[in-house]
Formats: C-alpha cells, structure tokens, sequence
C-alpha cells in the first residue's frame, strides 16, 4: 500500500501567518502570500500516512471553514473546487475556492490534504505560493467584470478564496448548447467590457494568461465577468515563469515558448480567439498548427454575410501569428471594436 505525507502547515508558512493572513474577519486585504517555499527541505519533517482510497472528494454540506458554511460544490478544474457557501454575518451567498490539484494532492477521512511522497507535496507547495498571488492580484484590482475578492484563509491544510457569488452562466457551456452562432448583440455586449477590464489588469502590470470562454462569465442581462486568474503573471516579476497554462486554441505561440516572449497582444489573442468560437461554434485551431500550416480561413471571409466587417477584422488582426502584427494592447482591441464603420467610409470618401 502506498505510503502517503500527512499536510501540515510548513514552518516558513505559519512564522509568517500573523503578518500575511488575518484570522479576526474575513477582507480581501488578507491576501498576501507568505514566503511559502524557500527549499523543499522546509516539508522534509512532515510524518508519513496511509492514502485514502477516495480521490479528490469534495467537503460536504454543511462544513464550516472560517467565517463561512458550504452549501455544494459548484464547479471543479484540475486545480480546484469551488463552492456555494454563505457568510455568517452578512448571510450571502459567496463562491469559495479551494485549492486541490488533483495531481498532487487529495483528501483524508478528516478533511486533511494527504500527499503521495515528498515530490507531490513540493508541488502542492509551490502551487500553494501562486494560489496566494491569484487572490494577490484579484484583490488590487476592482473592475464591475471581474470577479470580486472577499477573502482569503488557510484551513485543512491547504488555502480558500473567497469571492462573490453572481448567478449566471458559463460562457463555454453556453457556446457548445447553442453550436455557435451568437449574435452580433452578444458579441458586443460581452467583449468590450472584457476588454475594459483586460486594460485594467494590463495597466496594473499583469496578464491573465488564461482566457477563454470557459474562464468567462455571463451574468443575467449578458453582463460578462472574467474569471479564474490562476494563469496571472506580473510583467515586472520572476516568480511564475515555469507556470504556463497552455489552451490550444487560446493560448498563442509565443506562449509555448516560454514566459519571457508573452505580453498583453498574448491576452489580445486569447479574446479574439474566444469571440471567433462565439461565431464558429468550436475553439479555433491549435497555434502551433497555424504556425506549421495556417488553413484556417480569416473571419473576414468566413462569416462576412453575418457580422459587421469591422468586427471580424478586428478578430483577424487580434488573432495574427506573428505576435508582432497583432493588436497590441486590449485598449486598442476595445477601440477597433467600438469604431464606426459609418464614420470611417465618410473619411475615407473626404
């Protein structure tokens, strides 16, 4: 039977857990990362347990962590679950995050995260650390499309996030119901507030990385939110460099040839990808497949009978190969997608 590293909270984690993460009430301000991983000899005294036989089963109903009571799981990915839950005080309804990468962690009889071997248990620090500077980087932003941090916290030996909890739909499951198809109302309605709020994380420093319709959320009347900044970089920083998240598709080429070559035109065609599977019905193909042979036909001339000729240039421009002829910037995506095709024909006709 396979010998398992029973979690704790490693040492560097909790010297440094009164300074970086408050337990007196729940505020986004908590979340600041401790100097999680200094070397993997920090985990080394960790006692060895037996693996559950249950894989990455989710807390049930009712568990209290913090300052909160779970209702249900909600959403899953290969690096956590998110739940339903609801804050004592205020009684709403919030979505908490939890930490669990499926790979390198799961879940004893008492809710403690248990480990394969020491490797995974590295990893799972590592993660940890990034998992922190995601509600880092959500909590200095504050933008009506992205998703809003209330907290963060350490329970059961691993980390929870706390945001608002907004009822709606995902906009990658709503794509697949539909085959595609979405209206040019839809698409204007949705991409520039995206893009509004991809200015802001772009000006404050950091790129998403991640984009695509399942990280996108439709609230009612069409109001879209950004979600899921688990991929975020900051431009100035070293610390994420060997944690690319790679979406073929929406991620572009210069983000399977490591970090240093990815900028906001790496965000820019993660968008344009998003909006042209909003129209096709289907993710666009693989960059490293257009970069070997391009066969996929530009927007201009594929969907011209059914959307506005500016709009499609602009999805073609924002989805060029060679990151130096694309959009550069959300801000410029956001003004190509506001501009007037009436307007421009007076011009060009003066």
């Amino acid at each position: 039977m396979a010998s398992a590293t029973r979690s704790a909270l490693p040492t560097p984690f909790t010297s440094t857990l009164a300074d970086s993460i408050s337990t007196q009430r729940p505020s986004a301000s908590n979340c600041y990362p401790p100097d999680l991983v200094k070397s993997p000899n920090h985990f080394a005294l960790l006692p060895n347990r037996v693996m559950p036989s249950e894989q990455r089963k989710p807390l049930p109903s009712g568990t209290r962590l913090d300052y909160y009571r779970l209702h249900k799981l909600i959403g899953s990915g290969g690096f956590s679950l998110i739940y339903l839950g609801e804050e004592d005080d205020s009684h709403n309804e919030v979505a908490i995050k939890e930490y669990l990468p499926k790979r390198f962690a799961q879940r004893g009889d008492d809710g403690i995260i248990t480990f394969e071997n020491d490797e995974t248990k590295d990893k799972f620090y590592r993660g940890l650390k990034l998992f922190f500077l995601e509600a880092k980087a959500l909590a200095t932003l504050r933008h009506p499309n992205i998703v809003n941090v209330r907290n963060c916290f350490l329970d059961n030996g691993t980390a929870y996030l706390v945001m608002d909890y907004e009822p709606g739909k995902n906009l990658g499951r709503y794509i697949k119901r539909r085959k595609g198809g979405l209206s040019t109302r839809f698409l204007m309605t949705v991409f520039p507030p995206l893009l509004d709020a991809l200015a802001l994380i772009h000006e404050s420093q950091h790129l998403h990385l991640d984009i695509k319709p399942s990280n996108i959320h439709i609230r009612p009347g069409g109001r879209p939110l950004l979600l899921d900044f688990g991929a975020v970089y900051h431009l100035s920083g070293e610390e994420q460099k060997k944690a690319q998240v790679i979406t073929p598709g929406f991620s572009p080429i210069e983000q399977y040839r490591g970090i240093k070559k990815v900028g906001p035109w790496t965000d820019v065609y993660a968008i344009g990808a998003s909006m042209r599977t909003c129209i096709e019905g289907r993710p666009p193909p693989a960059a490293t497949e257009r970069h070997t042979k391009d066969t996929m036909v530009p927007a201009v001339e594929a969907f011209g009978k059914r959307y506005p000729r500016h709009i499609l240039q602009a999805i073609d421009r924002a989805m060029e190969i060679d990151p130096q002829k694309r959009i550069q910037s959300a801000a410029l995506l956001l003004k190509e997608l506001n501009r007037d095709p009436a307007s421009r024909r007076r011009r060009t006709a003066t």
